[in-house]
């Protein structure tokens, strides 16, 4: 990009994307309207595989820390992808609506925003929701983990629309 210069283009998603993340061993993923994520090498533009198993829109994709691969979709589930080969690992129920967004903090905990108009708070290593909490808007909001492992989320009051960051 430093040049201007297009470098190359990645083809193979048979709908709109609408997540991107990037992982280790410089791997992109890419969430669709197809249902699917895609993996692809970023060295060599090619793609190296499909990950299958949501029944409905993929809007959210995230990379734990050790490479670990989430994907959130409008069939209310999220599913735990293996790193090196692509394979499920779990899903993870609870939402009763459409995934938004979904962020991992340095210790592998996951934070899945729905618009069931919850943030579920999840173990990494047993797929078990901790908590669930509630905030008041229903629309599509990211989730952002600062170095200072706090959660940062768009929000809004009973009495005011928007224009609020919560913080937790």
């Amino acid at each position: 990009w430093s040049n201007g210069e297009h470098v190359c283009t990645l083809i193979g998603h048979t709908d709109d994307i609408t997540a991107l993340a990037i992982g280790t061993k410089n791997r992109l993923y890419s969430g669709s309207h197809d249902t699917t994520v895609r993996v692809w090498s970023v060295a060599h533009g090619t793609h190296l595989c499909t990950l299958e198993g949501h029944t409905d829109l993929v809007v959210t994709v995230a990379v734990g820390p050790d490479g670990t691969v989430y994907s959130g979709s409008s069939d209310k589930t999220i599913r735990v992808w293996s790193a090196d080969d692509g394979r499920p690992l779990r899903t993870l129920l609870g939402h009763t609506d459409r995934l938004m967004s979904i962020a991992i903090d340095s210790g592998g905990t996951i934070f899945s925003r729905s618009t069931d108009q919850t943030i579920r708070v999840w173990c990494g290593e047993t797929g078990n929701c901790r908590y669930v909490l509630k905030v008041p808007s229903n629309s599509w909001a990211p989730l952002v983990i600062g170095s200072d492992n706090k959660l940062y989320t768009p929000t809004s009051s009973l009495n005011q629309s928007g224009g609020m960051i919560g913080v937790w």
